[in-house]
């Protein structure tokens, strides 16, 4: 499968905490890190969920 880097760029402050409980799902803890995941469809979907706080790479 392929690999897609996850960066976060945007702040959780603020969100809901669903979004919140995503990006711990996705390993980001932080402001400006990035993590790596296979580009499986649930990653994909919670990408989706938070897109405007991320960017992938």
């Amino acid at each position: 499968m392929e690999t897609i880097k996850i960066k976060q760029v945007k702040s959780r402050i603020k969100c809901p905490a669903v979004q919140k409980r995503t990006l711990d799902a996705l390993g980001l803890k932080k402001l400006n890190h990035v993590v790596e995941h296979t580009a499986t469809p649930q990653i994909l979907g919670m990408v989706a969920k938070v897109k405007h706080l991320v960017v992938v790479e």
